[in-house]
């Protein structure tokens, strides 16, 4: 423990997987409750909603809720953690640089710190602790 706070040593295998864990859930969680507050909201949410992509308002928010929510439980639980994370990051990057394009940085920084987050979890994949790995492992181990 000494050599990791004051050396900045690397953490084992396993604080790896656990890191990764603590992220995946923690983003996973916290973006479901934007999917669910647009959920409880539809109608209020359908009528103002931005069309960035030209699929009309309607059609786009229930493609951002389908990435709060469906994506964001498949990174929770870290089933197919790649392909999931890649609506999120389309979708906080059009939040960032289309939607949120002329608004002040501070009210368009969170839709950033998810895509960052999300391109972390993305180069890491999903870790020891996951379905994926449950699932997939002795398939990845073999290749």
């Amino acid at each position: 423990m000494k050599n990791f706070l004051l050396f900045g040593s690397p953490l084992k295998d396993r604080g790896n997987s656990l890191a990764v864990l603590l992220l995946r859930v923690l983003a996973g969680v916290l973006m479901m409750t934007h999917g669910l507050q647009k959920l409880q909201n539809f109608e209020a949410f359908s009528q103002g909603f931005m069309d960035p992509i030209g699929l009309g308002p309607k059609l786009s928010l229930i493609l951002v809720m389908a990435a709060e929510l469906g994506a964001s439980f498949f990174l929770l639980v870290g089933l197919l953690t790649r392909l999931s994370l890649m609506p999120l990051m389309f979708a906080m990057g059009v939040a960032f640089f289309i939607a949120h394009a002329n608004d002040p940085f501070q009210q368009k920084e969170l839709a950033l710190f998810y895509l960052g987050v999300y391109v972390v979890l993305f180069i890491l994949g999903p870790g020891k602790y996951s379905l994926d790995n449950l699932l997939f492992g002795k398939f990845r181990k073999r290749n």
